[in-house]
C-alpha cells in the first residue's frame, strides 16, 4: 500500500465533504495493516462504506469500546478522535501537536515523517483548521502527503509549509499534526 499511496496511485477520494479525517484514518490503517489493506483493495466498492463507518464510530459516544466526546459529523473529525482511534494500535497513545508557521515545525514534521508512521495533518485558512490530509512519508527535503479530497499524493516543500501556501486548495495553512506520543518528544 505504501508504494501506491506515496506514488500517487491510490485513486479513492473522501466520499463526502466531511469525511477527510475518517478517510485519512482508513488509509493510515491500510498502510500499517496488510490484511485490512488487502480486504479493501479486493473490493474497491468497500471504500466509501468503510470511510463512512469509521466516521460514525470516531465521532460517536463510543469508539471500539472507548468512551469519547460525541461530535457532530457535520463538522468533520476532531483531532482527539483521530488520536484515540490511532492509539488503539500498537505503539500506544497519540497526541495533537500545534504547528507554527516559520522555522522549526517543518523540520520536526520531516523527522516524524521519516519514521514511516502515517501522520494526520490538519490544515485550513489562517483562521480555522478545515481539512485533514495524511503525511505518508518524506522524499528528500519534502513531505509526501495524501490529500483525500483529490485521492492523490502531493509533495510539500519547506517554503510552501513555512509561508502558509500549502497545495490543498483554499486550505493553505498548517494547524496541527496528530502523532504518537513517543514521537512527539
Amino acid at each position: 500500500m505504501s508504494d501506491s499511496v506515496a506514488g500517487g496511485r491510490w485513486p479513492h477520494r473522501q466520499p463526502d465533504q466531511r469525511s477527510c479525517g475518517a478517510a485519512c484514518l482508513v488509509v493510515a490503517t491500510m498502510l500499517t495493516d496488510a490484511s485490512y489493506d488487502a480486504r479493501l483493495r479486493a473490493d474497491p466498492g468497500l471504500w466509501p462504506a468503510e470511510v463512512q463507518r469509521t466516521h460514525r464510530e470516531v465521532t460517536g459516544l463510543r469508539d471500539a469500546g472507548r468512551v469519547g466526546a460525541p461530535w457532530p459529523r457535520l463538522l468533520g473529525t476532531p483531532p482527539w478522535a483521530v488520536g484515540r482511534r490511532l492509539g488503539r494500535r500498537p505503539g500506544g497513545r497519540w497526541c495533537t501537536r500545534l504547528l507554527r508557521l516559520g522555522a522549526g515545525s517543518f523540520d520536526s514534521l520531516l523527522v516524524l515523517a521519516r519514521h514511516g508512521v502515517p501522520l494526520p495533518l490538519y490544515v485550513g485558512s489562517r483562521l480555522l483548521p478545515r481539512h485533514v490530509v495524511l503525511v505518508v512519508g518524506a522524499g528528500g527535503e519534502e513531505l509526501v502527503v495524501w490529500d483525500p479530497a483529490r485521492g492523490a499524493t502531493m509533495r510539500v516543500t519547506r517554503e510552501a509549509f513555512e509561508t502558509g501556501r500549502l497545495p490543498f486548495g483554499r486550505w493553505r495553512t498548517p494547524w496541527f499534526v496528530v502523532t504518537p506520543r513517543w514521537l512527539a518528544g
